[in-house]
């Protein structure tokens, strides 16, 4: 019988390509594994106001509050920090002829989204994150 369970190693989620295809949703396993993004204005979370903590929808690592959402307009949620520093990773993305600076999470590596210096204070930083790399836990 196959081994099902992920491994961690120095608390990092690691599991097969054929383990996250089934746990996550389709679009889930092309944003968080392929470095897909979703079309804009599409995503579950984008005009959702109800209180919480978002968390990776493939590990479960807190990754932002809700109290630090806001609407830019950008067509996905937006955050102004992470909740915890450390549970976000970021490298530089020069795909698509563009460079910017990709997010993913620091346990299993999921790509979240971008990061651009054009939020509002106090950071001044604009956390684009797909929906589908998230799962909102309510308060």
């Amino acid at each position: 019988m196959p081994d099902t369970k992920a491994k961690t190693t120095d608390d990092k989620v690691i599991k097969s390509e054929e383990q996250w295809r089934r746990e996550l949703t389709p679009m889930q396993y092309a944003v968080l594994r392929e470095k897909a993004t979703e079309r804009p204005f599409t995503g579950e979370y984008e005009h959702d106001h109800r209180a919480g903590t978002y968390v990776c929808a493939g590990c479960g690592n807190v990754l932002f509050e809700s109290d630090a959402k806001f609407d830019s307009g950008c067509g996905w949620p937006s955050f102004t920090a992470p909740a915890v520093e450390s549970h976000i990773d970021e490298e530089r993305d020069m795909s698509h002829g563009m460079i910017r600076t990709e997010v993913l999470c620091s346990k299993c590596s999921g790509h979240l989204g971008h990061v651009f210096p054009d939020g509002p204070g106090p950071t001044g930083l604009r956390y684009c994150i797909n929906s589908a790399a998230l799962k909102l836990e309510p308060k």
